[in-house]
């Protein structure tokens, strides 16, 4: 098994700014994903395309 590093990124939460426990990679895409925050305790819906998160509507 080939072990390649790629660009990745732990999303941080949008409202507190901490680390979640969700890793992306750059080609990972996330549609209106239910994003929960342990520290702060919300849950928050989001969009990520090339490693940019914008919060989903």
């Amino acid at each position: 098994m080939e072990n390649v590093q790629s660009n990745s990124l732990w999303i941080p939460c949008p409202i507190c700014g901490n680390k979640t426990r969700t890793k992306v990679y750059e080609d990972t895409v996330l549609i209106k994903f239910p994003l929960f925050c342990p520290k702060c305790r919300k849950e928050t819906c989001i969009d990520v395309v090339k490693l940019k998160m914008v919060i989903s509507k």
